[in-house]
């Protein structure tokens, strides 16, 4: 039995089962630990009232916040933002964090530990060292992805129907250097259960955008997004690096080609969602001393190199008034979709805005 612990706030069921709410356009996203924070989602919330082209707000979310005890879940975070958004007339994201880069972040419930669930997680490290880096799910394991099916069927009951709950997704495929190596048939079955955990979500979100933030490794790439043209998820990723020769690389005899070459191919078929990240607005290749560029490249490659339909922006400390200053630009404000795609993908059988 699913026990809810929530919040209730009113809405109404305003969609008909075959449409898909559609508010493409330019979407906020909060950093670290500020959507606990009242002084800090006070600002977000100036900033989204005065910036029309931001269609609403990304906030990320650990497994372990949502899921107190298994089949305990409080849903109250998640609610007193979403009412926020509602009153000002914008919509939410919400990013389940399944993977995290600080061991000291608690990203799954203690449950998971047991052994059934071959203790829940694995830790990965640096590239070429031993340091413990983060903590990502052993999604290998089928109670482990029948858990995350529960949540997220627990969630589609809550918010498929609300109005302004706009989409909900998953972190990087990337799977990170792992300090004890797992088999090739560990990976593999990764990957299987993280498209069948889509597969449950869309059923338990008919009306509402799904995502997979989509980057690593390359060898999984073409039969990844194929199945997700079919299942109906959002393309998404974690990071915009305009010269990154990994997510940018060609085909060839013996290598895959990156990340960024799918988005067009995907586009009209599925949502296109990238992501603007911290490091983003600094450098134009991962890990590496580049060129910092400028809001309109990122916001031109975004749009016509990888054809999106949104756009996730990181509310960055150093970067994030020149990007508002851009998002104020008439490009952007001229149409509700700020300049970006807005014609609704053929995965879905119609949209409704």
């Amino acid at each position: 039995m699913l026990i809810l612990v929530i919040v209730l706030i009113p809405f109404q069921t305003v969609f008909a089962s075959d449409g898909v709410k559609w508010h493409p356009g330019h979407y906020y996203a909060t950093m670290g630990h500020g959507k606990n924070n009242p002084a800090y989602m006070k600002n977000v919330y100036v900033e989204l009232e005065q910036t029309r082209a931001l269609r609403g707000l990304q906030v990320r979310y650990a497994w372990a916040e949502l899921e107190v005890s298994e089949g305990v879940y409080n849903f109250a975070p998640i609610d007193a933002i979403l009412n926020e958004l509602a009153k000002r007339g914008k919509r939410l994201f919400i990013l389940i964090q399944t993977k995290s880069f600080n061991l000291n972040f608690k990203s799954v419930p203690d449950y998971l530990k047991a052994e059934k669930y071959e203790n829940g997680t694995y830790i990965f490290v640096t590239y070429g060292e031993k340091k413990p880096k983060g903590e990502n799910i052993k999604l290998w394991n089928p109670l482990v992805r029948d858990r995350l099916i529960a949540l997220f069927r627990a969630l589609g009951e809550r918010y498929n129907a609300h109005p302004y709950f706009e989409g909900i997704g998953l972190p990087e495929t990337a799977l990170g250097e792992p300090l004890a190596k797992f088999t090739t048939t560990e990976t593999d079955q990764f990957f299987a259960n993280l498209l069948a955990v889509h597969q449950a979500m869309r059923q338990s979100f008919p009306n509402t955008v799904t995502l997979q933030s989509v980057n690593h490794p390359r060898s999984i790439l073409k039969s990844f997004t194929d199945r997700m043209k079919t299942i109906g998820t959002a393309l998404s990723g974690p990071d915009i690096f305009l010269e990154d020769p990994a997510m940018n690389a060609p085909e060839t005899k013996n290598t895959s080609k990156g990340i960024y070459h799918y988005y067009p191919e995907l586009s009209g078929i599925v949502p296109i969602a990238p992501s603007v990240m911290q490091s983003n607005y600094a450098m134009t290749q991962h890990n590496k001393e580049t060129r910092e560029p400028s809001i309109h490249e990122l916001l031109s490659f975004a749009k016509n190199n990888l054809k999106a339909n949104y756009i996730i922006w990181t509310r960055e400390p150093k970067y994030f008034s020149r990007l508002l200053q851009v998002l104020n630009e008439p490009d952007q404000t001229r149409e509700p979709s700020g300049g970006l795609i807005a014609t609704c993908p053929k995965a879905f059988r119609s949209c409704k805005n």
